[in-house]
């Protein structure tokens, strides 16, 4: 199975890599060419352009900023592609653009399987991020070895456009969970205690979460690096309260934390750290959260 993979961005990177090592032909491409030049050396072949990537390979991957650069790039691609060939979507989209997109698609005689993942870029490196597919059965079996590849946790949610409401639940979920630890983190500090400990005690507490571990360490290390801006956090939420409203499900928590999220771009800007709104709460307090012993980013 050769694959054509668009968009080598921070996940997309990682998980061309994964297919790399795994031992599947690879053909990428991306508008920054020097994020291609890894994935050269290891083997990928270059493309000159999106169209060309499409042309050439058996199956089209993307990995994308926003819905609408995800429609503009499958716009470009779909005249190269050949009938019968798969479209798999990687970036996070809400369910009408999935919906919508993939009927742009079947009208060219290509069929859509959306694969947003959650985890983080770190576990995406080493291949174990997590896989939510959504699409016909026949196309997850088709492209199972492909997810195998590059996560270890994967599930088939159903019908195209479920993986998409999954997806945003995760997210909505990892954004509470982080205004959550940084407040928790300041209770700490503020109370006076050693933060370094405070962390592995709610690490081993009823009270723990992965974000705790995860992005609760990047704060304590003053970095914030999770390589996941404010802009995409605030996307997500979007979306998850935009459900909320279809689905006639009150979403107090994802709305005050879309607040705090509004309030980070306005501080910080949009491109910078999701985990930065834990700042917002060090600069109203004039209290760092800094910890010994914790890393600047997630291996």
């Amino acid at each position: 199975m050769h694959y054509g993979y668009i968009g080598l961005g921070n996940l997309g990177a990682a998980c061309a890599g994964c297919l790399l090592r795994a031992g599947f032909k690879v053909t990428v491409y991306d508008l920054n060419a020097d994020l291609a030049a890894p994935l050269v050396a290891g083997g990928a072949t270059l493309a000159k352009s999106a169209e060309d990537a499409a042309a050439s390979v058996d199956h089209v991957i993307t990995c994308l900023p926003s819905p609408a650069v995800s429609e503009r790039v499958l716009r470009n691609i779909l005249p190269h592609m050949k009938p019968g060939m798969s479209w798999v979507e990687m970036s996070t989209l809400g369910r009408d653009e999935v919906m919508r997109l993939s009927a742009v698609a079947a009208e060219a005689g290509v069929r859509m399987m959306e694969l947003p993942v959650t985890g983080g870029v770190h576990l995406a490196h080493q291949g174990k991020i997590t896989m939510l597919a959504g699409g016909d059965k026949d196309l997850y079996g088709l492209h199972l070895r492909a997810m195998q590849a590059m996560g270890d946790r994967i599930f088939h949610i159903g019908p195209l456009g479920s993986a998409s409401i999954i997806k945003v639940i995760t997210n909505m979920l990892a954004f509470i969970h982080l205004k959550a630890t940084s407040e928790a983190l300041m209770l700490a500090k503020r109370g006076g205690l050693d933060l370094g400990q405070a962390w592995h005690a709610i690490q081993a507490s009823s009270g723990n979460s992965f974000v705790h571990e995860t992005e609760g360490a990047l704060i304590l290390n003053g970095s914030y690096d999770i390589a996941f801006n404010i802009d995409l956090a605030l996307k997500d939420l979007g979306f998850a309260l935009g459900f909320g409203r279809e689905f006639g499900v009150p979403l107090d928590l994802a709305s005050i934390t879309n607040q705090t999220y509004i309030a980070a771009k306005a501080a910080y800007g949009g491109e910078a750290q999701s985990p930065m709104i834990a700042k917002l709460l060090e600069d109203l307090l004039g209290t760092d959260l800094r910890a010994e012993g914790f890393p600047a980013r997630l291996t």
